[in-house]
């Protein structure tokens, strides 16, 4: 199945075939600074994405980058996949978040109140109570 999505200002537009499935929920500091609130992401492996558009890229750290065009669309760390940001996507997508990732790093104005795992950091760490 192929997803569409793109910006708010028309400027990029792209497609990718590889199967999406759940969307993740990050609170890290960047992804906090980059949306103004924490981020809803999906992987998907760079090769599959069909770009549309010219991105700006961000070295956010020694090993990720983001995409930008004036809004945020990307975020790639070094191991290949590449993070599209859900609320781009075009259409239902079907798709259910399944936890949030770096929740130590939330805002202090908001809790995560759904019931899904809730990292302190990555995935691989401990979970915390929302």
């Amino acid at each position: 199945m192929t997803r569409t999505g793109s910006c708010v200002c028309g400027q990029i537009a792209f497609s990718t075939k590889h199967d999406l499935r759940s969307v993740a929920a990050c609170h890290c500091t960047q992804c906090r600074k980059s949306t103004g609130h924490f981020a809803a992401a999906i992987p998907a492996p760079w090769d599959s994405i069909a770009l549309n558009g010219k991105v700006t890229w961000f070295a956010s750290s020694a090993t990720g980058r983001r995409g930008f065009c004036g809004t945020y669309r990307f975020w790639e760390e070094d191991d290949g996949l590449t993070y599209i940001m859900a609320g781009s996507l075009d259409d239902e997508t079907g798709l259910r978040m399944d936890g949030h990732i770096f929740y130590a790093d939330r805002g202090d104005y908001y809790r995560a109140s759904d019931g899904l795992p809730c990292f302190a950091a990555g995935r691989s760490g401990p979970e915390v109570a929302p």
